[in-house]
């Protein structure tokens, strides 16, 4: 064990001297130092309080702010929905803001939007979620450029029912946001093009509102941008083919709106998308030639939309598909081989679509697959699932409205897939043409037999002369 030990006296006599001067050379040093490093700096500066006190009186009625917490950013005010960070002048500033969802402060029901907020210099977030839900308020950025905070790098609006009115154009003077989160709210008209210079925007969201209008054209030039939602709104027009231009991209999703045309080119150029949803538009025509280089691809939603096409053999080259979702869409023609290769598979929805001729026997490998809808197609022959693929699937597998399909009599036990066990009474044969030189069935009872044709033909006349008598 470690043992102090008394130090020599020696030492006493050489520090006595030194001791003497300690306090003066304390208090020297502390006068010296300039005054933005003494504790008058911990405080923030009162116009900041001022302009974050004005706008929680306007959002919450949970405390008098003003009261409770009058001393903003402080170590001993517990301010719930607020942070702070240390800016170069030694001072705290508001760098986030919560509304909305506990434990943050909730939204008064005369709540509006506080425009006040582009007027705090270092805020870097900001977020309401679910507040502006009685009062009807509008999005509202200062027209002023000055007075927009340098630092803000995410914006975000969701669930506002009471958000109403455009995406003001001057939303552009934002210059450094990265995420641009306003959905589930009302916002209305088209999307402005002045969005299109936020240059640093990573994630931009405005599902969920009643936007009409159509994409802007100059889509490409978010050359940053990862994540792209405009789902669940009214836009028009087709797909920019300029979205080929977002190299960066990882998800799109334009599903849910009126779009038209067909899948643009450009979009073979995105190489890093993971995800894209197009789903329940108005779409049509061929897929790009070069839909297999998109090798990243892992979700492919385009349900409900007047493809009325054959199924792309391509699609059996996207191997890191776990969702293909193709469902109310027309197409005709048989299921590719190909999709057997699919073998991160774990959802293939093809229902309510035109498809003919059998199920690929290689589908009954997939061993990640655990949702499979084929129903309501014109497809026949004897189901090729084995019991133990069935019995995965269970009633996650829908074979339904498919009046040629069969399963085995082996494999039919417990199964309940919407089809008939092969050779039943119940089993509906799949249509054939007929042969030329077929005939119509004889009524049931009649024979062929021309002895009984004759006797028949003799019955008819004896009766036909008693009748003239």
């Amino acid at each position: 064990m470690l043992q102090l030990t008394k130090p020599p006296p020696y030492l006493d006599t050489m520090c006595l001297p030194f001791s003497l001067f300690l306090p003066p050379l304390l208090l020297f040093l502390l006068l010296s130092l300039p005054p933005s490093t003494t504790a008058a700096t911990n405080t923030m500066l009162p116009s900041e309080s001022e302009t974050l006190f004005k706008i929680m009186e306007s959002m919450s009625s949970d405390q008098p702010w003003r009261i409770s917490h009058p001393t903003p950013c402080q170590a001993s005010s517990s301010w719930p929905g607020i942070e702070c960070k240390i800016g170069k002048d030694n001072r705290p500033h508001v760098s986030r803001l919560d509304f909305g969802s506990p434990p943050n402060p909730s939204c008064k029901k005369t709540a509006a939007f506080p425009s006040l907020i582009f007027s705090l210099p270092f805020l870097q977030s900001a977020f309401f979620f679910n507040c502006f839900t009685h009062t009807k308020t509008t999005l509202s950025v200062s027209q002023n450029r000055a007075s927009s905070p340098a630092s803000l790098q995410q914006l975000s609006l969701r669930s506002n029912p009471a958000l109403t009115g455009p995406i003001p154009p001057q939303i552009s003077s934002l210059k450094s946001l990265e995420i641009l989160t306003l959905s589930q709210n009302r916002l209305s008209g088209p999307i402005p093009p002045e969005i299109i210079t936020l240059r640093r925007l990573i994630h931009l969201d405005l599902s969920y509102n009643m936007l009409t209008g159509t994409i802007p054209l100059q889509l490409g030039s978010l050359r940053n941008l990862q994540g792209l939602d405009l789902s669940y709104n009214s836009l028009t027009g087709s797909i920019p083919d300029t979205i080929g231009q977002l190299g960066l991209l990882q998800k799109v999703d334009f599903s849910s709106n009126q779009l038209t045309g067909s899948i643009p080119s450009g979009v073979e150029k995105l190489g890093l998308l993971v995800f894209m949803a197009l789903s329940n538009n108005r779409l049509s025509g061929q897929f790009p030639n070069g839909l297999e280089k998109l090798q990243n691809l892992q979700y492919f939603i385009l349900d409900g939309n007047p493809m009325h096409i054959p199924l792309p053999l391509e699609f059996g080259k996207l191997v890191k598909l776990q969702e293909l979702r193709l469902a109310d869409s027309g197409y005709s023609g048989t299921i590719p081989e190909s999709f057997s290769q699919l073998k991160n598979l774990s959802t293939l929805s093809l229902q309510n679509n035109r498809l003919t001729g059998k199920i690929p026997v290689g589908f009954g490998s997939l061993s990640h697959i655990y949702h499979m809808n084929l129903s309501r197609n014109m497809l026949g022959g004897v189901v090729p699932f084995n019991a133990s693929f069935l019995k995965r699937l269970g009633r996650n597998l829908d074979l339904s409205g498919n009046p040629g399909l069969c399963l085995s009599s082996s494999e039919a036990h417990g199964s309940k897939v919407g089809v008939n066990v092969c050779g039943s009474s119940d089993q509906i044969a799949s249509p054939a043409s007929p042969s030329k030189n077929s005939q119509a069935p004889l009524p049931s009872g009649i024979s062929k037999n021309p002895f009984f044709l004759f006797a028949v033909l003799c019955v008819w006349r004896l009766h036909h002369q008693m009748l003239l008598v």
